[in-house]
């Protein structure tokens, strides 16, 4: 592909005009461009016309080639030059992808966690009822009950409700923990879960109570896919590419969190838009270098002193 600049006083023989913007017959024309791919000159046509120049482009085999009035051929190269340079402007490179290790021995003790509280809580350890005190409520924060938007959490009806939170959360929270390492990920899927069920609890009917660790399952998933998306929205040219993370979690959340008699679909929801955007602020910039000075141990013992700290508030109360 190549630009020209030459004065025609008339439109040459042997050229047919194609049915674009008519330019009028008695003024000189320019070419400034000319390809043999027909989509190329059809594409800087647009931009003349989104600019609102007169042009025409006619065929000369095996050429197809752009003109425009004498007195616009100025500007028409100056326009056409900056879209050139746009398409030439090289791509950066996306960032590389750096993996934190151990996420598989944090989702051991994620599902160490989760077992251990669901058998203290089947067997009435203490001699308290560890559903009435730990279930999710509506209004709990406003209640004075806040420790409930953490317990809840880590309740189970029965062992396929645990069940299927340990298989999901474990392989959610081991591509989580792979991303932004172990300690920072469940430290910040345990303040997505509890930012989600503080959601769920203010919108919660009188009445319902709510138990699971399906919410911090689903923040889980809405930080992974969020996080993926902002690290990909300044490399890829493609939409598809951009947003395939947020439409594939979109889809899976349709698909395993919607159905089922006694599926709380709000606190999924809630869940999700927390953990979304928990991502968010992961991706940031200035959150990554804060992060990056936060032992990843420290994170995750303050996870678990957070959990400890509500269940002791909880069976104390």
């Amino acid at each position: 592909m190549a630009c020209y600049a030459r004065i025609l006083p008339f439109i040459p023989h042997g050229h047919s005009q194609r049915p674009v913007d008519a330019v009028p017959h008695n003024e000189s024309l320019r070419e400034v461009y000319r390809s043999r791919d027909q989509a190329a000159c059809e594409h800087r046509a647009f931009v003349l016309r989104a600019v609102g120049i007169e042009h025409a482009i006619f065929v000369s085999e095996p050429w197809f080639v752009l003109f425009v009035p004498e007195n616009k051929a100025h500007e028409a190269l100056e326009h056409l030059g900056r879209y050139d340079a746009e398409l030439s402007a090289p791509v950066p490179p996306p960032k590389p992808l750096v993996l934190h290790e151990h996420a598989w021995v944090s989702v051991l003790a994620y599902a160490f966690v989760l077992v251990i509280l669901a058998y203290f809580a089947g067997a009435g350890t203490g001699g308290a009822d560890w559903f009435e005190a730990g279930a999710l409520t509506p209004s709990a924060i406003a209640r004075g009950e806040p420790w409930r938007l953490v317990t809840a959490l880590t309740l189970h009806a029965d062992i396929g409700h645990l069940l299927g939170n340990l298989a999901f959360g474990g392989l959610f929270g081991y591509f989580a923990a792979q991303l932004v390492g172990a300690g920072s990920a469940w430290l910040s899927i345990l303040l997505g879960g509890v930012l989600g069920n503080a959601l769920d609890s203010a919108l919660m009917l009188p009445g319902h109570t709510t138990i699971g660790a399906s919410t911090a399952v689903f923040a889980t998933l809405g930080m992974v896919a969020a996080y993926a998306w902002r690290q990909h929205t300044g490399a890829a040219k493609k939409w598809a590419h951009r947003w395939a993370p947020l439409i594939a979690a979109a889809a899976l959340l349709a698909f395993t969190g919607t159905g089922g008699e006694r599926t709380d679909v709000l606190a999924h929801l809630t869940g999700f838009a927390s953990g979304a955007l928990v991502g968010l602020l992961h991706a940031l910039d200035p959150t990554r270098k804060l992060l990056a000075r936060v032992p990843q141990w420290l994170a995750a013992l303050v996870a678990v002193v957070l959990l400890a700290g509500a269940w002791a508030w909880a069976l104390a109360a």
